[in-house]
């Protein structure tokens, strides 16, 4: 059996056509009606597979969701999606979410992920930030499928709650740690 050996440069093109691949809807910005309707269809997905995160959106003084994140990466790696704060149900605001990291990684993937901001503090923080990294300023907890079954909104004592839903691709770990948040203006 013969072993395929590729150069670094050729590993550097395969990754970038894996961010092409999978992020090509990134590289041109959704207008404002076309992140409300993938916010709008985020949240569904979300609610239906999480009891937890529709009990939260009922007490949430706002939602963060950003419906369509793209992630590759291959040693460096990068992360892009837009998204839509929504109070009372109505949007208020567009946001993207930016992050780049380095380490022991590799591969493409998706995903979506609301977040759930339980005070008045966090809310007025978010709005009133130039550019809020994640990991600085309110606290945030992201929910697993296994604490979601027991978190409640009596017992949810912290700033934020972090869902993830949708993912898709090969990709190990998700996070938000210096994740930086941004407000926008779409078309």
């Amino acid at each position: 059996m013969k072993s395929i050996h590729f150069s670094p440069s050729c590993i550097v093109w395969l990754v970038l056509l894996l961010i092409i691949g999978f992020g090509r809807q990134a590289v041109y910005a959704d207008s404002a009606a076309e992140i409300d309707q993938k916010v709008k269809v985020g949240l569904a997905d979300l609610y239906a597979g999480s009891p937890t995160a529709l009990e939260f959106s009922k007490v949430a003084k706002g939602i963060l969701v950003f419906p369509d994140v793209v992630k590759a990466g291959l040693v460096i790696g990068g992360q892009f999606g837009e998204g839509a704060l929504l109070v009372d149900g109505a949007t208020v605001g567009y946001y993207n979410t930016v992050a780049a990291s380095y380490g022991l990684q590799v591969g493409a993937q998706s995903f979506g992920y609301a977040m759930f901001l339980m005070t008045d503090e966090a809310l007025s923080y978010l709005q009133k930030s130039s550019g809020w990294e994640v990991g600085v300023g309110p606290t945030i907890v992201v929910v697993d499928k296994g604490k979601a079954g027991s978190l409640t909104t009596s017992t949810a004592k912290e700033d934020i709650y972090a869902f993830f839903f949708d993912q898709k691709g090969l990709m190990a770990g998700l996070g938000l740690q210096g994740s930086k948040i941004s407000k926008i203006t779409p078309d």
